[in-house]
């Protein structure tokens, strides 16, 4: 890449969640080459000044209907952070100025039909350019993709073998999901509307790997009293997203968790009647679809700030010992945890990840940047990852 001017943009930084991205860059990263951009000059210097970032910090005015201006931005910087959603409307433009510009680009997209044209659409293109479009940098999916890479990682350091059946499970979590999200899954059913095929895609745990069919994987549709884990377990809201970028990372790691692999995610309730009710609760939480949260809109910051997550990862060996990972975040999920991943994700990208090792093309977190981001995001983003046993 020739030089740039800027290391990392932010655009859509006037949004909620793009003004908290510029906020954590402001406060944490001093002598970062950044800039915020967004459709105007006026907010854009508003937001600047509301977040303490340097007066002189650049502005750049860039919308998702003007081409010409998202180009002029791609060409200025070594990676452009988006959290333009929903991504299905205002996303591929950027994408493709990106990609023509051989600029870096991540998004918290967790709409897998735009994800899947995205990658049918612009992964060859990306390849030959040498941009790294690397998509579900928030907490869809960035610690379930991650999780499972690093429980991987340590299974084939221990064993000489991946763990062919994995579980990940979300066994607290204080916050909530992110008005984008919302909106993302409605423009996501109003799309299925009129392309039926859409709804073959969100069912397919392999729809984001093109070519490929594995084993059939468990539905995670019900709840269920699992024996091994001594716990009720309820559907996961996220998990449809999260598993197909799992299987996708699987893929571009040459099947590094076995061609055979099987995953999915649900919501650990304990153990007993009270442990069912929990279970029975979330099943039937209809809040997203009845009642999302706005988009632009979130929580305080003392809800961001005292939000929390834990997730474990946990499967057998090919040896029959039991192994677990777990990643633990602070901060509200869907805002507070999201803003710094994304953000570090960015950076990750600029700054640590050579073309030779990761050329081109459209990715998830794990091939793109493994260990890489994960020394990132505990260094910087309030992230722990371990291995529990």
């Amino acid at each position: 890449m020739t030089e740039r001017e800027f290391d990392v943009v932010v655009f859509g930084a006037t949004g909620f969640t793009g003004r908290l991205v510029a906020e954590y860059l402001a406060a944490t990263h001093g002598g970062l080459t950044w800039a915020m951009a967004g459709r105007s000059q006026a907010k854009l210097a508003e937001v600047r000044d509301l977040i303490g970032a340097p007066a002189d910090t650049p502005l750049i005015v860039a919308d998702s209907a003007d081409a010409a201006s998202l180009a002029a931005m791609a060409g200025r910087t070594r990676a452009v952070i988006t959290t333009v959603g929903p991504y299905q409307l205002y996303g591929e433009p950027l994408v493709e100025a990106c990609v023509k510009a051989g600029t870096d680009y991540v998004d918290l997209c967790g709409e897998p039909a735009w994800m899947h044209d995205i990658i049918r659409t612009h992964d060859a293109a990306a390849r030959a350019s040498g941009a790294r479009i690397v998509l579900s940098c928030g907490f869809d999916s960035i610690p379930f993709d991650l999780g499972v890479y690093h429980l991987q990682q340590a299974a084939i350091a221990k064993t000489a073998a991946p763990i062919s059946r994995v579980k990940g499970r979300v066994r607290k979590m204080k916050g909530t999901f992110s008005g984008g999200t919302a909106a993302s899954f409605a423009e996501t059913m109003k799309r299925a509307g009129k392309q039926p095929e859409i709804i073959d895609w969100l069912k397919d745990p392999f729809s984001l790997v093109p070519g490929f069919e594995g084993p059939k994987q468990p539905s995670g549709a019900r709840i269920v009293f699992e024996e091994d884990l001594n716990s009720w377990a309820a559907p996961f809201v996220m998990a449809s997203i999260n598993t197909k970028n799992v299987h996708r990372s699987n893929a571009l790691l040459g099947h590094r968790y076995g061609e055979d692999f099987v995953y999915d995610e649900m919501f650990l309730t304990g153990p007993g009647d009270e442990g069912e009710g929990f279970a029975k609760m979330i099943a039937n939480d209809k809040s997203m679809s009845e009642n999302p949260p706005k988009p632009g809109e979130g929580p305080s910051k003392e809800e961001r700030e005292t939000g929390f997550y834990d997730i474990m990862f946990t499967g057998l060996t090919k040896t029959g010992e039991r192994m677990t990972a777990s990643v633990s975040g602070q901060k509200d999920p869907g805002y507070g945890s999201t803003s710094r991943m994304i953000a570090e994700a960015g950076l990750c990208l600029a700054f640590d990840v050579d073309r030779d090792v990761t050329p081109g093309g459209v990715y998830t977190t794990a091939p793109a940047m493994g260990e890489a981001l994960i020394e990132r995001l505990q260094k910087y983003a309030g992230l722990t990852f371990a291995i529990e046993g």
